[in-house]
């Protein structure tokens, strides 16, 4: 697998892609973990990985999408961006990802990798904006990936994505990237109305016939104004995305991205384990994008890095959601998240203000962490680098033991539901 899929990417990759991947990315983000792992046994913290959504507005209007994409545009602009990125690469950091909405509707948005050659950018995206022209800036820049985002065929496409010819568009993107030598990947919220057709290995020989080089499957999460929960996996799906993305790792020549799980096969959440924090639309630091509260801001005079580091919001998240679960602590204990956002006085940071009554309409439901069904990394390449670069980081060492066993009780109750809340509830301190 792992010769077949360096030949196709040193073939229908640009040269320049290729060693801004590989130094900017790789080498660079390597020793970005490290430092991180030095800060955290000093006691302190900044993540390594930052995720940035530059602005609110859209083209779609996708189901369970939780951004204000139809309120007025709030976009966060490029000086305010530029110093964020210095002030972080200061601290080592050289990996962003760029979200929105959409990013490429951000009038600045190629001026970001244009300021920062030494730093490699993830720009995810509906693929829908990448004219011929675009693509051959990006090339010529060489530190981005686009990530396009796939959610069914023409059918579902349009269902998921609230347009019209949604596939055909984003395809035509797709193609874009793919001919300009980009290294291109596909994104997948794998859900109810797309797991049949896109968790297949038809689908991935397809992907590899167009010429995309990894994809990236993550699971539907029912949240937002409109969080459609009988798009919602359940508890044997859950286990059968797993159980794909580790046995197609170790067959097909594409490369195959999850960020929820160790070499182990255990669950894990990149905003609990410390690698990452996002950053909305207006400023606000959120513990991750699905967590629409924050008491912190960019735009603070501290810089990132300090604001960050002494943000006793975002480190009593961190501890909060490691000592309830392993999973996403949003889908399995909305009640824990309101009541730290409640202690703490966070704000809500979307412009609709409603996040507080999504969070208490929520149902508990299971996420990524199911005791019992780990399914450890079969390559050896995933295996060693996630053992060295993406693990939990000690974080779940104060997980209650007991967790498992209230989930085994909630899933003889419930097949749908998630743990009932422990015994002994974590610790929480006061802001």
């Amino acid at each position: 697998m792992l010769p077949r899929l360096a030949i196709r990417i040193l073939r229908t990759a640009d040269a320049k892609s290729l060693w801004k991947f590989f130094w900017n990315f790789g080498v660079r983000g390597m020793l970005s973990v490290e430092r991180f792992k030095r800060r955290l046994a000093k006691g302190e913290y900044f993540p390594p990985f930052l995720y940035l959504s530059i602005i609110n507005s859209c083209n779609l209007r996708c189901q369970g999408c939780w951004v204000d994409v139809d309120a007025p545009r709030n976009s966060i602009d490029l000086e305010t961006l530029d110093r964020t990125i210095t002030e972080a690469k200061q601290h080592g950091n050289s990996f962003f990802g760029i979200l929105g909405g959409e990013p490429f509707m951000h009038p600045e948005l190629l001026e970001i990798p244009a300021r920062h050659s030494d730093c490699y950018f993830q720009v995810f995206t509906n693929g829908q904006f990448i004219t011929p022209k675009v693509a051959e800036r990006l090339r010529r820049l060489g530190n981005v990936t686009p990530l396009i985002s796939i959610e069914g065929r023409e059918v579902v496409s349009d269902q998921r994505r609230g347009n019209q010819d949604v596939w055909n568009r984003t395809l035509r993107g797709l193609t874009n990237a793919v001919e300009h030598r980009l290294l291109t990947g596909v994104a997948t919220s794998v859900c109810q109305s797309n797991i049949e057709e896109l968790l297949t290995v038809a689908w991935l020989e397809e992907l590899i016939e167009r010429g995309v080089h990894y994809v990236w499957f993550h699971s539907y999460r029912p949240v937002g104004p409109k969080s459609n929960d009988q798009l919602g996996l359940s508890q044997e799906q859950l286990i059968r995305v797993r159980r794909f993305i580790v046995e197609m790792r170790a067959k097909m020549p594409i490369g195959i991205i999850d960020a929820y799980y160790d070499d182990q096969g255990r669950a894990l959440c990149p905003m609990a384990n410390g690698v990452s924090h996002h950053v909305s639309p207006r400023g606000d630091i959120e513990p991750c994008p699905i967590i629409q509260f924050a008491t912190d801001s960019i735009h603070d005079e501290r810089g990132i890095y300090e604001t960050v580091r002494d943000s006793t919001f975002l480190a009593d998240f961190r501890r909060l959601s490691a000592e309830a679960t392993r999973g996403c602590v949003v889908l399995e204990r909305p009640d824990l998240v309101r009541e730290l956002v409640l202690r703490h006085g966070a704000r809500d940071t979307t412009v609709r203000q409603t996040a507080m009554q999504e969070l208490e309409a929520m149902e508990p439901r299971f996420s990524q962490w199911l005791p019992g069904e780990e399914i450890p990394e079969k390559h050896w390449m995933y295996r060693w680098a996630k053992k060295f670069w993406f693990n939990d980081f000690q974080a779940y060492r104060h997980l209650k033991a007991a967790a498992p066993r209230h989930q085994d009780r909630a899933r003889s109750r419930n097949p749908a539901a998630s743990p009932s809340p422990p015994e002994t509830e974590p610790t929480v301190t006061n802001a």
